[in-house]
């Protein structure tokens, strides 16, 4: 069992060298500039390594994108052997990455409080207080009035 910053290492090395692969050295067109690398996660016996990966487009170039990362594994987990330099190159698994549509979900959220505190404050700006402007009371005004 490696220790964690083992694994996390390695974790960079695959993300760096795959991006730096996808960029130059695939010339698969379902690739191309759209897909980014996010995140890259290896288990802790180093064996198996999991890329997140996020497309820029529709739901066609991700089910293309997904199938070119697929295609290209064998290619991608050499050049990953390569750069590593250990005895075991790890597996790769491709994941699209669930952060666009959470971020998507988020945005969505603060725009719908955003359009209430809107309405909060359209209904509040004729607004009066209730009873006296200043409802406290202050020293000397009762000996005052007597």
């Amino acid at each position: 069992m490696a220790d964690n910053a083992r694994a996390k290492k390695l974790a960079d090395l695959i993300r760096e060298v795959v991006a730096e692969k996808l960029q130059r050295g695939i010339k698969d067109p379902r690739l191309g500039t759209h897909v980014t690398i996010t995140d890259t996660r290896v288990t802790g016996d180093l064996r198996e390594a999991t890329v997140f990966y996020t497309v820029y487009g529709d739901d066609e170039e991700r089910a293309s994108a997904a199938a070119g990362l697929e295609s290209a594994k064998g290619i991608l987990r050499s050049a990953v052997g390569r750069a590593a330099g250990t005895k075991f190159t790890p597996t790769l698994a491709f994941v699209a990455d669930a952060l666009p549509e959470n971020a998507k979900t988020i945005e969505d959220l603060l725009d719908k409080a955003r359009a209430s505190d809107a309405k909060v404050r359209e209904a509040s700006s004729g607004a009066a207080f209730a009873g006296e402007a200043d409802p406290y009371k202050k020293p000397g005004e009762d000996e005052a009035a007597e």
